[in-house]
Protein backbone atom coordinates (compact mmCIF):
# COMPACT_ATOMS: atom_id res chain seq x y z
CA UNK A 1 0.00 0.00 0.00
CA UNK A 2 1.24 3.52 -0.80
CA UNK A 3 0.07 7.06 -0.13
CA UNK A 4 -0.88 9.78 -2.64
CA UNK A 5 0.33 13.37 -2.44
CA UNK A 6 -3.00 14.45 -0.96
CA UNK A 7 -2.66 11.94 1.87
CA UNK A 8 -5.20 9.40 0.62
CA UNK A 9 -4.16 5.79 0.55
CA UNK A 10 -3.86 4.06 -2.84
CA UNK A 11 -4.22 0.30 -2.92
CA UNK A 12 -2.24 -2.03 -5.21
CA UNK A 13 -5.49 -2.85 -6.99
CA UNK A 14 -6.03 0.85 -7.77
CA UNK A 15 -2.48 1.16 -9.12
CA UNK A 16 -3.01 -1.80 -11.45
CA UNK A 17 -6.37 -0.43 -12.58
CA UNK A 18 -4.74 2.89 -13.39
CA UNK A 19 -2.02 1.18 -15.42
CA UNK A 20 -4.63 -0.75 -17.37
CA UNK A 21 -6.53 2.46 -18.11
CA UNK A 22 -3.33 4.12 -19.35
CA UNK A 23 -2.54 1.15 -21.60
CA UNK A 24 -6.04 1.20 -23.05
CA UNK A 25 -5.67 4.91 -23.78
CA UNK A 26 -2.43 4.40 -25.76
CA UNK A 27 -3.15 5.16 -29.43
CA UNK A 28 -3.18 2.20 -31.81
CA UNK A 29 -0.46 3.80 -33.90
CA UNK A 30 1.97 3.11 -31.05
CA UNK A 31 1.83 -0.58 -31.86
CA UNK A 32 3.87 -2.12 -34.64
CA UNK A 33 2.06 -2.49 -37.94
CA UNK A 34 1.10 -6.07 -38.87
CA UNK A 35 1.80 -5.39 -42.54
CA UNK A 36 5.41 -4.41 -43.08
CA UNK A 37 8.00 -4.66 -45.83
CA UNK A 38 8.58 -8.20 -44.55
CA UNK A 39 5.05 -9.02 -45.77
CA UNK A 40 5.98 -8.45 -49.43
CA UNK A 41 6.72 -11.31 -51.80
CA UNK A 42 7.04 -11.62 -55.59
CA UNK A 43 6.70 -14.29 -58.28
CA UNK A 44 10.22 -15.15 -59.44
CA UNK A 45 9.40 -15.44 -63.15
CA UNK A 46 7.93 -11.90 -62.98
CA UNK A 47 11.05 -10.32 -61.45
CA UNK A 48 13.88 -11.95 -63.39
CA UNK A 49 14.73 -13.55 -66.71
CA UNK A 50 16.52 -16.27 -64.73
CA UNK A 51 16.07 -17.56 -61.19
CA UNK A 52 19.42 -16.00 -60.31
CA UNK A 53 18.15 -12.63 -61.58
CA UNK A 54 15.01 -13.06 -59.45
CA UNK A 55 17.07 -13.81 -56.36
CA UNK A 56 19.14 -10.68 -57.01
CA UNK A 57 15.92 -8.63 -57.35
CA UNK A 58 14.64 -10.06 -54.05
CA UNK A 59 17.89 -9.12 -52.31
CA UNK A 60 17.79 -5.62 -53.81
CA UNK A 61 14.45 -4.96 -52.10
CA UNK A 62 15.21 -6.86 -48.92
CA UNK A 63 12.57 -9.55 -49.54
CA UNK A 64 12.42 -12.61 -47.30
CA UNK A 65 9.74 -14.34 -49.41
CA UNK A 66 9.17 -15.27 -53.03
CA UNK A 67 6.33 -16.96 -54.87
CA UNK A 68 7.11 -19.69 -57.39
CA UNK A 69 5.31 -20.53 -60.64
CA UNK A 70 7.68 -21.34 -63.52
CA UNK A 71 11.45 -21.49 -63.58
CA UNK A 72 12.14 -18.27 -65.54
CA UNK A 73 14.77 -19.67 -67.91
CA UNK A 74 12.90 -22.87 -68.88
CA UNK A 75 9.24 -21.91 -68.23
CA UNK A 76 8.77 -25.29 -66.53
CA UNK A 77 6.23 -25.30 -63.70
CA UNK A 78 7.69 -25.96 -60.28
CA UNK A 79 4.63 -28.10 -59.56
CA UNK A 80 5.66 -30.45 -62.38
CA UNK A 81 9.37 -30.72 -61.57
CA UNK A 82 11.13 -33.88 -60.47
CA UNK A 83 12.26 -34.37 -56.88
CA UNK A 84 15.95 -33.70 -57.68
CA UNK A 85 15.02 -30.50 -59.54
CA UNK A 86 12.88 -29.33 -56.64
CA UNK A 87 15.55 -30.10 -54.08
CA UNK A 88 18.11 -28.10 -56.05
CA UNK A 89 15.76 -25.13 -56.23
CA UNK A 90 14.90 -25.40 -52.54
CA UNK A 91 18.59 -25.48 -51.63
CA UNK A 92 19.33 -22.47 -53.86
CA UNK A 93 16.58 -20.41 -52.25
CA UNK A 94 17.52 -21.47 -48.73
CA UNK A 95 21.17 -20.60 -49.31
CA UNK A 96 20.00 -17.13 -50.35
CA UNK A 97 17.81 -16.81 -47.24
CA UNK A 98 14.55 -16.81 -49.21
CA UNK A 99 11.38 -18.67 -48.22
CA UNK A 100 8.50 -19.68 -50.50
CA UNK A 101 5.21 -18.04 -49.59
CA UNK A 102 3.00 -19.49 -52.34
CA UNK A 103 3.23 -22.12 -55.08
CA UNK A 104 1.34 -20.94 -58.17
CA UNK A 105 0.15 -23.85 -60.31
CA UNK A 106 -2.02 -24.07 -63.43
CA UNK A 107 -3.93 -26.91 -61.81
CA UNK A 108 -7.55 -27.22 -63.03
CA UNK A 109 -7.22 -24.14 -65.30
CA UNK A 110 -8.97 -25.71 -68.28
CA UNK A 111 -12.40 -26.68 -69.53
CA UNK A 112 -13.65 -29.43 -67.22
CA UNK A 113 -15.89 -32.19 -68.58
CA UNK A 114 -19.47 -31.56 -67.50
CA UNK A 115 -19.22 -27.83 -66.83
CA UNK A 116 -21.58 -27.32 -69.75
CA UNK A 117 -23.73 -30.47 -69.99
CA UNK A 118 -23.45 -32.10 -73.40
CA UNK A 119 -20.71 -29.75 -74.63
CA UNK A 120 -17.67 -31.41 -76.26
CA UNK A 121 -14.35 -31.36 -74.39
CA UNK A 122 -10.93 -31.41 -76.04
CA UNK A 123 -8.92 -34.59 -75.60
CA UNK A 124 -6.14 -32.64 -73.85
CA UNK A 125 -8.61 -31.24 -71.30
CA UNK A 126 -10.10 -34.69 -70.70
CA UNK A 127 -6.61 -36.06 -70.01
CA UNK A 128 -5.89 -33.26 -67.55
CA UNK A 129 -9.18 -33.95 -65.81
CA UNK A 130 -8.43 -37.66 -65.58
CA UNK A 131 -5.01 -37.07 -64.00
CA UNK A 132 -6.16 -34.35 -61.60
CA UNK A 133 -5.27 -36.31 -58.45
CA UNK A 134 -1.85 -37.19 -59.83
CA UNK A 135 -1.23 -33.51 -60.61
CA UNK A 136 -2.32 -32.54 -57.11
CA UNK A 137 -0.03 -35.15 -55.57
CA UNK A 138 2.89 -33.70 -57.57
CA UNK A 139 2.03 -30.16 -56.48
CA UNK A 140 1.77 -31.17 -52.83
CA UNK A 141 5.12 -32.95 -53.00
CA UNK A 142 6.65 -29.85 -54.58
CA UNK A 143 5.20 -27.66 -51.84
CA UNK A 144 6.57 -29.93 -49.12
CA UNK A 145 10.06 -29.98 -50.64
CA UNK A 146 10.01 -26.19 -51.11
CA UNK A 147 8.81 -25.60 -47.55
CA UNK A 148 5.58 -23.96 -48.70
CA UNK A 149 2.13 -24.59 -47.24
CA UNK A 150 -0.06 -22.86 -49.86
CA UNK A 151 -0.84 -24.09 -53.40
CA UNK A 152 -2.99 -22.43 -56.06
CA UNK A 153 -5.94 -24.23 -57.67
CA UNK A 154 -8.30 -22.89 -60.35
CA UNK A 155 -12.00 -23.54 -60.92
CA UNK A 156 -12.48 -24.44 -64.57
CA UNK A 157 -12.93 -22.38 -67.74
CA UNK A 158 -15.65 -19.78 -67.15
CA UNK A 159 -19.14 -20.52 -68.41
CA UNK A 160 -22.02 -18.12 -69.06
CA UNK A 161 -23.56 -18.78 -65.63
CA UNK A 162 -20.73 -19.66 -63.23
CA UNK A 163 -23.10 -20.45 -60.37
CA UNK A 164 -24.16 -23.58 -62.27
CA UNK A 165 -20.64 -24.99 -61.75
CA UNK A 166 -20.54 -24.63 -57.95
CA UNK A 167 -21.67 -28.19 -57.27
CA UNK A 168 -18.89 -29.66 -59.43
CA UNK A 169 -16.28 -27.32 -57.89
CA UNK A 170 -17.32 -28.43 -54.40
CA UNK A 171 -17.13 -32.09 -55.42
CA UNK A 172 -13.61 -31.53 -56.78
CA UNK A 173 -12.40 -30.00 -53.54
CA UNK A 174 -14.02 -32.77 -51.54
CA UNK A 175 -11.69 -35.11 -53.48
CA UNK A 176 -8.68 -32.86 -52.93
CA UNK A 177 -9.08 -31.89 -49.27
CA UNK A 178 -7.99 -35.22 -47.69
CA UNK A 179 -4.82 -35.18 -49.81
CA UNK A 180 -4.06 -31.58 -48.85
CA UNK A 181 -4.71 -32.21 -45.17
CA UNK A 182 -2.37 -35.19 -45.18
CA UNK A 183 0.36 -33.04 -46.78
CA UNK A 184 -0.41 -30.14 -44.39
CA UNK A 185 -0.90 -27.78 -47.31
CA UNK A 186 -3.67 -25.24 -47.94
CA UNK A 187 -5.37 -25.18 -51.33
CA UNK A 188 -6.01 -21.60 -52.41
CA UNK A 189 -8.67 -20.81 -54.96
CA UNK A 190 -7.62 -17.83 -57.07
CA UNK A 191 -10.37 -15.53 -58.26
CA UNK A 192 -9.43 -15.38 -61.94
CA UNK A 193 -11.57 -13.72 -64.59
CA UNK A 194 -11.20 -16.63 -67.06
CA UNK A 195 -12.41 -19.07 -64.40
CA UNK A 196 -15.74 -19.80 -62.74
CA UNK A 197 -14.65 -18.12 -59.53
CA UNK A 198 -13.60 -14.73 -60.81
CA UNK A 199 -14.79 -12.03 -58.45
CA UNK A 200 -15.38 -11.43 -54.75
CA UNK A 201 -19.06 -12.41 -54.75
CA UNK A 202 -18.23 -15.76 -56.36
CA UNK A 203 -15.33 -16.25 -53.94
CA UNK A 204 -17.68 -15.71 -51.02
CA UNK A 205 -20.23 -18.12 -52.50
CA UNK A 206 -17.83 -21.01 -53.10
CA UNK A 207 -15.96 -20.70 -49.80
CA UNK A 208 -19.31 -20.71 -48.05
CA UNK A 209 -19.95 -24.10 -49.65
CA UNK A 210 -16.46 -25.40 -48.73
CA UNK A 211 -16.08 -24.83 -44.98
CA UNK A 212 -12.82 -26.77 -44.67
CA UNK A 213 -9.94 -24.64 -43.36
CA UNK A 214 -7.71 -26.55 -45.80
CA UNK A 215 -9.20 -24.35 -48.54
CA UNK A 216 -8.65 -20.60 -48.70
CA UNK A 217 -8.51 -17.73 -51.15
CA UNK A 218 -5.70 -16.19 -53.15
CA UNK A 219 -7.33 -12.78 -53.51
CA UNK A 220 -6.34 -10.99 -56.72
CA UNK A 221 -8.30 -7.74 -56.87
CA UNK A 222 -6.85 -6.95 -60.31
CA UNK A 223 -8.50 -10.06 -61.70
CA UNK A 224 -11.85 -9.00 -60.27
CA UNK A 225 -11.49 -5.63 -62.00
CA UNK A 226 -11.54 -7.48 -65.32
CA UNK A 227 -15.10 -8.56 -64.45
CA UNK A 228 -16.08 -4.93 -63.74
CA UNK A 229 -15.85 -5.27 -59.98
CA UNK A 230 -14.65 -2.32 -57.90
CA UNK A 231 -12.12 -4.19 -55.74
CA UNK A 232 -12.25 -1.73 -52.86
CA UNK A 233 -14.36 -1.12 -50.94
CA UNK A 234 -17.09 -3.10 -52.74
CA UNK A 235 -15.23 -6.32 -53.54
CA UNK A 236 -13.27 -6.37 -50.31
CA UNK A 237 -16.48 -6.05 -48.31
CA UNK A 238 -17.68 -9.36 -49.77
CA UNK A 239 -14.68 -11.67 -49.42
CA UNK A 240 -14.47 -13.68 -46.16
CA UNK A 241 -11.44 -12.08 -44.51
CA UNK A 242 -10.49 -15.16 -42.49
CA UNK A 243 -10.16 -17.19 -45.69
CA UNK A 244 -7.72 -14.84 -47.50
CA UNK A 245 -4.36 -16.62 -47.14
CA UNK A 246 -2.47 -14.84 -49.92
CA UNK A 247 -2.89 -11.67 -51.97
CA UNK A 248 -1.43 -10.78 -55.35
CA UNK A 249 -1.02 -7.26 -56.73
CA UNK A 250 -0.36 -6.37 -60.35
CA UNK A 251 1.59 -3.52 -61.91
CA UNK A 252 -1.62 -2.42 -63.62
CA UNK A 253 -3.37 -1.81 -60.30
CA UNK A 254 -0.56 -0.19 -58.36
CA UNK A 255 1.02 2.04 -61.04
CA UNK A 256 -0.64 5.05 -62.67
CA UNK A 257 -3.27 4.06 -65.21
CA UNK A 258 -6.96 3.24 -65.55
CA UNK A 259 -6.69 0.13 -63.34
CA UNK A 260 -4.90 1.79 -60.42
CA UNK A 261 -6.31 0.93 -56.98
CA UNK A 262 -6.05 2.71 -53.66
CA UNK A 263 -3.66 0.20 -52.09
CA UNK A 264 -3.14 2.46 -49.08
CA UNK A 265 -6.82 2.04 -48.16
CA UNK A 266 -6.73 -1.69 -48.94
CA UNK A 267 -3.76 -2.30 -46.67
CA UNK A 268 -5.25 -0.23 -43.87
CA UNK A 269 -8.41 -2.35 -44.09
CA UNK A 270 -6.35 -5.55 -44.13
CA UNK A 271 -4.52 -4.46 -41.00
CA UNK A 272 -7.80 -3.71 -39.27
CA UNK A 273 -8.96 -7.22 -40.21
CA UNK A 274 -5.73 -8.77 -38.90
CA UNK A 275 -4.31 -9.98 -42.21
CA UNK A 276 -1.05 -11.78 -41.43
CA UNK A 277 0.05 -13.36 -44.70
CA UNK A 278 1.94 -12.22 -47.81
CA UNK A 279 1.37 -9.77 -50.68
CA UNK A 280 2.88 -11.10 -53.91
CA UNK A 281 3.89 -9.01 -56.93
CA UNK A 282 2.77 -10.11 -60.39
CA UNK A 283 3.58 -7.78 -63.28
CA UNK A 284 2.81 -9.29 -66.75
CA UNK A 285 3.93 -7.80 -70.06
CA UNK A 286 6.86 -8.51 -72.39
CA UNK A 287 10.34 -8.99 -70.93
CA UNK A 288 11.52 -5.36 -71.15
CA UNK A 289 8.31 -3.84 -69.81
CA UNK A 290 7.87 -6.56 -67.20
CA UNK A 291 11.18 -5.80 -65.52
CA UNK A 292 10.59 -2.05 -65.71
CA UNK A 293 7.16 -2.54 -64.15
CA UNK A 294 8.51 -4.96 -61.56
CA UNK A 295 10.91 -2.38 -60.16
CA UNK A 296 8.38 0.45 -60.30
CA UNK A 297 5.67 -1.70 -58.67
CA UNK A 298 7.93 -2.93 -55.90
CA UNK A 299 9.15 0.58 -55.13
CA UNK A 300 5.57 1.84 -54.96
CA UNK A 301 4.37 -0.99 -52.71
CA UNK A 302 7.36 -0.56 -50.39
CA UNK A 303 6.55 3.15 -50.22
CA UNK A 304 2.90 2.47 -49.36
CA UNK A 305 3.72 -0.13 -46.72
CA UNK A 306 6.32 2.18 -45.23
CA UNK A 307 3.55 4.71 -44.48
CA UNK A 308 1.33 2.28 -42.53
Amino acid sequence: MTRSTNGNRITRRQLLAGAATLAAATPLCAFKSRITKASISAITDEIGLTQADAIEFAHQYGLSWVELRNLPETKKEFALMTEPELKRSAAELASNKLKVSFLNTSMMKFNWPGLVPGAPVREADQKRWDRRKEDLANALLAANILGCDKVRVFTGARVAHPETTYKQIVQLFEEFIPMAEKAKVHLLIENEYSQNIGNSAESKDILGLIPSKAVGLNWDPGNAQELKETPFPDGYALVPKDRILNIQFKASNILDGPGKMNWQAVLEALEKDNYQFRLGLETHGDNAKRMEHAHASMEEMMHIVGKL
